[in-house]
């Protein structure tokens, strides 16, 4: 009975296996921590200096395209160079970036422009880091353990989103901006040292030079690789359908009430399911076909999303709502179920993304790993984005409800439906992976 309950949590074999991938691993999970401190710092100081949260959304839609064409790049450099050096290179320019960004704060030399400059240039650069460390992952473990270390991002990006605005918000306001930027920059050395105790890891096969022609097999070989191709589109679908984190302001200031609180928790519920299903994902390492595993936690995740939309909806109609709703006053029942139903969502979206991840590392050869690795990128930043245009545009039109009631179903039937014309993707054997 005890080694059932052990074989339930998360496989910490890669860990133990690999000392590389351990030292990557944690100082990947002390630097994101340090990033997410640099992101919340850098949204609450351009509202200091500009009262104005137009600006402050510009931040993301600012670096949406030097970050997609960073990640593509990415990928070709490390599909043709050693990609140690790749990483390393790409991780000294965030460190100067923010190191600049930490410098200014101290001289009490910034501006909204130079912030939104250094943040264009750290999200850039950061997308060139995530390709190339995702292609170095399989080259240091085993492939039976990918789904393992997949498992393990899953407890970085949960501890990343719980702790790290939590934290950025306590440290600007107790310490101010600049010693935040500077705890990013300690932090930040722990990657640096996991990057540079690695093995030279140059790509294996045929290499190509980046540009145009690098680019162009990546596309080609994507066309050749169904399984690949279609948990990039499902993966477009659930985020852009069922992605409803740009409603939370407005659900906590008009619905649900409980202002920024509520906003902070909706948004923390989603990190406490991701960590929670890794911390528990024992069993999803057992599971040999995944594309059925993809399935079936966007099928869950699209479930929880539109019983999310029926929370909402209740609101709306002022089922145990007091007898009024703002900042100040909240509907706690109906608030803590909300939040229930996006950890549900958040682990099912985690589960997904290990099984998407382990495919990915698994069925496309070395010498493509990086390109597809970028268009990966693309896919991840690009979904959300899109999905924040159909919740905002949707609920501008109608109500707040609608957007994640409506897209659930959505993406519950579009998902069904594909996967159901790709019998080869639901037969989808780790064993023998198939691109």
């Amino acid at each position: 009975m005890a080694r059932l309950r052990r074989d339930h949590f998360i496989d910490l074999r890669p860990l133990t296996t690999s000392p590389a991938f351990a030292r990557l691993w944690i100082g990947s999970t002390l630097s994101g921590l340090g990033g997410q401190l640099t992101v919340v710092a850098v949204m609450l100081h351009v509202y200091a200096l500009t009262q104005d949260t137009f600006a402050v959304a510009m931040i993301a839609v600012a670096g949406l395209l030097p970050m997609i064409v960073a990640g593509l790049y990415g990928g070709m450099l490390a599909d043709a160079f050693d990609r140690r050096i790749v990483a390393l290179i790409a991780a000294s320019i965030t460190f100067a970036a923010t190191t600049t960004l930490a410098l200014l704060a101290w001289a009490e030399l910034e501006s909204v422009w130079w912030l939104y400059v250094l943040s264009v240039i750290i999200s850039a650069a950061n997308s060139i880091v995530m390709a190339t460390k995702s292609a170095i992952t399989p080259r240091l473990l085993p492939r039976e353990l990918l789904p393992a270390a997949a498992a393990l991002q899953g407890i970085t990006v949960g501890v990343m989103v719980m702790a790290g605005p939590a934290l950025a918000g306590v440290l600007v306001a107790l310490t101010g901006y600049a010693w935040t930027y500077t705890i990013d920059v300690v932090l930040m050395l722990s990657l640096f040292l996991g990057l540079w105790t690695l093995p030279s890891i140059r790509p294996e096969g045929q290499l190509v030079r980046p540009g145009l022609e690098s680019l162009r097999d990546g596309w080609q070989f994507l066309r050749r690789a169904p399984n690949i191709r279609l948990q990039y589109i499902l993966d477009i679908i659930a985020m852009t359908f069922g992605q409803p984190l740009a409603l939370f302001p407005a659900i906590g200031a008009v619905l649900l009430g409980g202002g920024p609180i509520t906003t902070g928790v909706l948004t923390a519920s989603f990190a406490v399911g991701a960590f929670l299903s890794s911390l528990f994902s024992g069993p999803i390492g057992r599971v040999r076909h995944h594309g059925l595993g993809i399935e079936r936690a966007i099928l869950v995740y699209g479930a929880s999303i539109g019983a999310f939309g029926v929370v909402l909806l209740a609101a709306a109609l002022g089922v145990g709502a007091p007898p009024t709703v703002d900042a100040t006053s909240a509907n706690l029942t109906l608030i803590i179920v909300a939040g229930l139903f996006l950890v549900v969502a958040g682990g099912a979206d985690n589960v997904s993304a290990i099984y998407r991840s382990t495919m990915m590392q698994a069925a496309v050869p070395d010498s493509i790993r990086g390109r597809l690795q970028g268009i990966f990128i693309v896919v991840v930043t690009g979904g959300p984005r899109v999905g924040a245009l159909y919740a905002g545009a949707l609920a501008t039109l109608t109500t707040l409800w609608l957007p994640p009631l409506l897209g659930g179903f959505v993406v519950i039937a579009l998902v069904a439906l594909l996967v159901r014309r790709s019998p080869r993707f639901r037969a989808y054997d780790a064993e023998h992976p198939v691109p």
